[in-house]
């Protein structure tokens, strides 16, 4: 064998181990072992109906998460997702009880598309305040938080709207309990979601100006990429993401308030961090940030089929998550 044969060998053997990306892995190997202590805990756990429920239902934080992976990937923040999905919810309710539309299957296409347009809007918004405005995106996005919230109040009268056509109700409902191929229709739209995200964040150029952005804004500017528009545009496909989450909650519970979506923000950044993505930015990893949700998802369900831990402590428990993400993410990084 010559040297250089050799050398590639070496350079071969070593590549297998030492440049595998452990915040990658992370998150997967931690629901493997999450998918064994929960089979140990309860036999039930691990059956095919039980993950199924689980999966369907981390469908609104997973979808909302898809979304903040790329504010969090270009370096910006998110507070308001949750009042954004119970302001987006009561517009879309409104509008269908309003009896504009006579037929319910064109009410219905135009109601689906009137929420995406207010999403994508809201996330306008909030990007064109951070980045016209220059408001740093924690300060930006708590005071939309605020007006989403208000205004869901005001428009529900401090109760909830309901969607009262029975008609749109049975036509709807499919969206959320309804199966494609005897797969559930939220996880197909889970898998249809992320595969669209994973291919605009890793195989665009777009995808790899968050990245940049993320990692040095400055440097990306002096190296022509917009930022400021690579931000905005961040922001809306997270208001995209909050619609279509929309789309999944309303045949759900068929109704809204001004409680709906409270700490779902921290839920979906949790799962983004949970993931592998970087909070600081410059890192993004979409199917990590599904991982992540089903997670905190499984989590959940495994303090529901035990008794070692009160159900009352999952909001505890979910911020705990985050903090140790948090350290194992930077013990990943001294080390990398």
């Amino acid at each position: 064998m010559t040297a250089s044969e050799d050398t590639v060998e070496t350079k071969t053997r070593g590549r297998s181990w030492r440049d595998v990306d452990l915040r990658a892995v992370a998150p997967f190997a931690a629901l493997a072992l999450l998918l064994i202590v929960g089979a140990l805990v309860n036999p039930n756990f691990i059956g095919i109906n039980n993950l199924a429920n689980v999966a369907t239902r981390s469908a609104f934080i997973a979808i909302i998460a898809v979304g903040a992976t790329f504010v969090i990937s270009s370096g910006d923040l998110d507070l308001s997702v949750g009042s954004m999905v119970a302001f987006v919810a009561s517009i879309m309710i409104i509008f269908m009880n309003s009896g504009a539309i006579a037929d319910p299957g064109l009410m219905l296409a135009a109601a689906i598309v009137l929420t995406m347009v207010i999403g994508g809007a809201c996330g306008l918004a909030n990007g064109l305040i951070t980045t016209v405005g220059k408001i740093e995106p924690f300060i930006a996005t708590l005071g939309t938080m605020g007006i989403y919230r208000g205004l869901t109040t005001w428009l529900s009268q401090g109760g909830a709207i309901t969607l009262r056509e029975p008609e749109l109700q049975a036509l709807y409902r499919p969206a959320y309990f309804g199966y494609i191929l005897g797969v559930p229709v939220p996880i197909v739209v889970i898998l249809v979601v992320t595969a669209i995200a994973a291919f605009i964040l890793y195989r665009t150029r777009y995808g790899r100006h968050v990245v940049a952005v993320g990692s040095n804004a400055d440097v990306a500017r002096y190296s022509g990429i917009p930022v400021n528009r690579v931000r905005t545009i961040a922001f809306v496909i997270q208001g995209l993401c909050v619609a279509i989450a929309v789309l999944l909650y309303v045949p759900r519970l068929g109704s809204t308030s001004a409680t709906t979506g409270i700490l779902w923000e921290l839920q979906a950044i949790t799962a983004v961090v949970v993931g592998g993505t970087a909070l600081k930015g410059g890192a993004g990893r979409v199917w990590g940030t599904i991982c992540g949700a089903f997670i905190l998802e499984l989590v959940g369900n495994i303090m529901l089929l035990s008794n070692f831990i009160s159900e009352y402590l999952i909001g505890a428990i979910q911020g705990a998550i985050i903090i140790i993400a948090m350290l194992v993410q930077r013990s990943l990084v001294r080390k990398s």
